[in-house]
């Protein structure tokens, strides 16, 4: 049986260099001639995939919110609530780590979209938190509604923050897995903090 191929479409190779050039020149310093430079087609040629840049944002942004919330719903499901909740960590990073270039896209541009696509963004964030408060709760049940998604969204600007530590910190010569377990520990103890 042949491996699947996972050569990426055309599609994704121009969200991704799209993310890419987002993040490093923002939403409005990036055009479709640079877009489509960066992926080896003339700049109209984008056309034929996407109508124009900010449909391609919130194809990107609307896209990461889905595969946060379904990653986040398929990681809950443990007999031990302390098990989903260090899955959510774990997954969490693991997004931070591989596609630091969306958190930043995120934060600056979600400004630019539309109003329904970035409707649909808050929508598809704020039931994703509310999975980190559920299951914070059932470790900790004595946490207040409100106390728990403070603490959750204080876990996501720490974990959050990952793109934007001095290169330092990010660079190769720290490693990823040294990263990791340092970002693991003080989530878990942010998580482990929370009031009861």
């Amino acid at each position: 049986m042949a491996a699947p191929d996972t050569t990426p479409t055309r599609r994704e190779q121009i969200l991704a260099e799209a993310a890419r050039l987002f993040a490093r020149h923002g939403f409005h310093g990036v055009s479709i001639a640079d877009l489509g430079a960066a992926v080896g087609v003339s700049g109209p040629a984008l056309y034929r995939h996407f109508p124009g840049k900010e449909a391609l944002l919130a194809e990107m942004l609307i896209g990461i919110s889905e595969r946060l919330l379904d990653g986040g719903r398929a990681r809950v499901h443990h007999d031990d609530p302390r098990d989903s909740l260090e899955d959510l960590v774990d997954f969490h990073i693991g997004f931070t780590t591989r596609e630091p270039e969306l958190i930043v896209v995120q934060d600056r541009d979600l400004a630019n979209l539309p109003e329904d696509p970035r409707r649909t963004v808050r929508r598809l964030q704020r039931t994703y938190v509310e999975l980190w408060v559920d299951t914070l709760r059932r470790v900790h049940p004595g946490v207040p509604p409100a106390d728990a998604r403070t603490v959750a969204h204080g876990v996501f600007g720490l974990l959050n923050s990952t793109p934007y530590a001095p290169q330092a910190i990010q660079g190769p010569a720290r490693g990823t897995d040294a990263r990791v377990a340092v970002l693991r520990r003080m989530a878990l103890a942010c998580l482990d903090a929370a009031p009861d």
